[in-house]
């Protein structure tokens, strides 16, 4: 069974971050989508039960959509280049 978490809306300044999704209980399989809509990049970290850490950057204007299995932890962070805005939606399942 899916379920599909509300989409959350953000706004970093340059070089800060921010957790939109967390589970420490274990993980949970999951589908990731950013829309990065400001004029610079911004880092996707995904952090999974007893993986590395991983680091996705999404360029200006574009956006991304993972499948991730054991997800823990998806944040964002505005790299120094500038302060980024758009969307971020995370959909758990059992897949």
């Amino acid at each position: 069974m899916a379920i599909l978490l509300p989409q959350q809306f953000f706004n970093l300044a340059a070089g800060t971050g921010k957790s939109y999704y967390e589970n420490l209980t274990g993980g949970i399989n999951a589908a990731v989508t950013v829309q990065n809509n400001s004029t610079f990049p911004v880092n996707l970290v995904i952090t999974r039960v007893n993986a590395p850490v991983i680091t996705y950057t999404i360029p200006a204007g574009n956006s991304l959509t993972l499948s991730v299995n054991l997800l823990l932890v998806a944040a964002l962070l505005a790299t120094a280049a500038g302060p980024v805005f758009g969307f971020i939606q995370v959909a758990t399942s059992d897949f």
